[in-house]
């Protein structure tokens, strides 16, 4: 073969991998969003033949399509990390109510509730019994010290990540991004929604204050 030929050849395999490298992003999101479809005609079913615990009256206006199960399982004990890269359990904050929600950069409803759940801390703020836990399942370094930056202009909400991306899918959620779960003093699941929700709004403070007076904590003033 002459030199301009494998040149030619040369430059024709650069752009077949630089097109591969630079769809295989796309491709993820692809077979991720339908892996979701799937999985949200599955949870629509089985939600829809659940019973419901009585905090089902608070799935209403923006919480719509939060699920209230009657049988409250436990949260998974999943290690994922803090800031410093300590390993972290959901048991750790038995004995208080926590908002867990799974987020990353890449979702836009994801980013587009964090000031809800920015001010939902804020209003809970001097409540030592409610926990706001944010947790970013970004995959790269690159994307996670992003979103570090991010949370630091949500304050007082605290950076946790799982970058296996991994807890989307141990919680009943099944992947669903954002994925907002409620766990009691118990550290059982009460409540769960999948998608985009206003946590500042009243039907959000009514539910975690009902699910807070279990325990016998009074709401903020």
């Amino acid at each position: 073969m002459s030199g301009s030929r494998k040149a030619i050849w040369a430059v024709v395999g650069a752009v077949v991998v630089v097109s591969t490298i630079a769809g295989a992003g796309g491709m993820a999101m692809s077979l991720y969003a339908n892996h979701r479809q799937k999985a949200q005609v599955e949870q629509a079913a089985i939600a829809a033949a659940t019973p419901k615990s009585d905090l089902a009256r608070f799935a209403v206006g923006p919480l719509a399509a939060l699920s209230t199960p009657v049988q409250a399982e436990m949260a998974p004990e999943y290690a994922f990390r803090d800031r410093t890269g300590t390993a972290v359990r959901f048991s750790a904050f038995q004995g208080k109510v926590v908002v867990v929600n799974l987020w990353a950069m890449w979702c836009a409803p994801c980013k587009a509730e964090m000031p809800t759940l920015q001010a939902l801390a804020k209003a809970y703020e001097a409540n030592e019994d409610l926990v706001v836990l944010p947790i970013n399942v970004d995959a790269t370094p690159e994307a996670a010290a992003e979103a570090r930056r991010f949370l630091d202009d949500h304050a007082p909400l605290p950076f946790y990540s799982d970058i296996r991306f991994q807890l989307p899918f141990e919680f009943p959620g099944k992947g669903a991004m954002p994925q907002t779960i409620i766990l009691d003093r118990q550290g059982r699941i009460r409540a769960t929604m999948a998608g985009e929700a206003d946590w500042s709004s009243p039907q959000a403070r009514a539910l975690i204050d009902a699910v807070l007076a279990e325990g016998g904590a009074p709401p903020p003033e």
